[in-house]
């Protein structure tokens, strides 16, 4: 059985997709952008402005479920270009200080919207 999170702080889904899934004890997050969806805008920033965004959006999906990036198993990160690996993991670090989940990062051709990061989690209760 399944159960469909939503939170109206995050971007609703420009596809056929929810924002997040939960099976059991496990939460599925779908791979979030930098749309900041009370000001409707896309940030295009800095890729710093950029990462923190889509950290704010899983975050208020995980805090819409009863949880925190300390429930967080595992991220997946898509970037556009590796050379930006550092300045993402900068700001991705500030949200896992202490036991942080397993992840990896890949170089991707494109991304929705041409963003340069994008950003999805495994989570449990």
């Amino acid at each position: 059985m399944k159960e469909i999170i939503n939170s109206p702080k995050a971007p609703a889904p420009i596809g056929p997709y929810s924002q997040a899934v939960k099976s059991g004890n496990t939460l599925y997050v779908s791979g979030q952008i930098p749309i900041d969806q009370e000001r409707d805008v896309l940030i295009e920033g800095s890729i710093e402005d950029e990462t923190e965004q889509v950290m704010k959006n899983l975050s208020h999906i995980l805090k819409e479920a009863g949880l925190t990036f300390e429930n967080v198993l595992k991220c997946s990160i898509f970037v556009s270009n590796m050379k930006d690996f550092a300045r993402i993991n900068a700001v991705y670090g500030q949200y896992f200080k202490e036991n942080p989940p397993a992840r990896e990062t890949v170089e991707v051709s494109g991304l929705p919207k041409g963003v340069n990061v994008e950003i999805s989690c495994i989570a449990s209760f």
